[in-house]
């Protein structure tokens, strides 16, 4: 997160306190003079840019999720049911949780037990895994292979899913195909597709629903109207859908 520099953000507090009166109005002796407290005013008290760089911040988190929350009510039907992405769980469940990621996400890696941990335990509620391959050219041709999986196997798509996802070094071509092959779908119908049906499209959707919804990172949840960034754990999630259905968002 980009912050103020620290001399601007504690000079604008101090000349708050300090200055009753227009800046304009100070004659050049009373500028050198005013510009000595402030010196010396933060050099005394420097835990007030700490104070300000705190502040600052929730403010900026605040408006990040004013916006997220508009794009999220602008792009209901793309965020929950495009026919790109794949469901897991309960078709017809009453709370849907999105997970945008990439297959070379270590932090996805690290959430992937949350979400079979929910689909265990939760018969109710809908998942939507939605592919974002931001991780480098690794990461683009895992996803087409995923893709092409997808339309040629949707039944095994979750066992694909976990199967590369959880798997050990990186995500790439040659190890997506390999796991479609051991799940039954050979190299020769996975290029065939990816020549017949290119996903080039489909991802640059993706990347530009992520912008309008702020997502710069994997993964990134969307649940109700709130956007969920970060591997935040099965119980985070598990209070959100909770709650979702107990009053209809995410914090009652």
């Amino acid at each position: 997160m980009a912050f103020l520099p620290k001399t601007f953000t504690a000079l604008a507090l101090a000349a708050s306190i300090a200055l009753p009166f227009p800046a304009a109005a100070l004659d050049d002796q009373q500028k050198k003079e005013f510009g000595e407290f402030i010196k010396q005013y933060l050099i005394e008290n420097p835990e007030i840019m700490l104070d300000v760089q705190d502040a600052l911040q929730k403010k900026q988190e605040a408006q990040r999720l004013v916006k997220a929350n508009m794009a999220i009510e602008e792009n209901t039907t793309d965020i929950f049911d495009s026919k790109n992405d794949v469901t897991l769980g309960n078709p017809k469940g009453d709370v849907t949780v999105v997970e945008f990621f990439d297959y070379n996400c270590s932090y996805c890696r690290h959430a992937l037990p949350d979400m079979q941990a929910m689909l265990k335990k939760d018969k109710n509620v809908r998942f939507v895994l939605k592919e974002f391959p931001i991780l480098g050219p690794d990461s683009v041709a895992a996803h087409k292979v995923a893709d092409a999986f997808r339309k040629l196997a949707p039944e095994k798509y979750a066992d694909f899913h976990v199967a590369l996802l959880g798997s050990e070094g990186r995500a790439s071509d040659e190890t997506a195909v390999a796991v479609a092959a051991s799940l039954g779908v050979s190299e020769d119908k996975i290029r065939a597709e990816m020549a017949k049906n290119p996903n080039d499209g489909i991802v640059q959707a993706t990347y530009q629903l992520a912008s309008s919804l702020g997502i710069s990172g994997t993964p990134s949840y969307v649940i109700g109207t709130e956007l969920v960034p970060g591997a935040v754990g099965f119980d985070d999630l598990e209070a959100k859908v909770k709650n979702m259905r107990s009053c209809g968002k995410t914090a009652c």
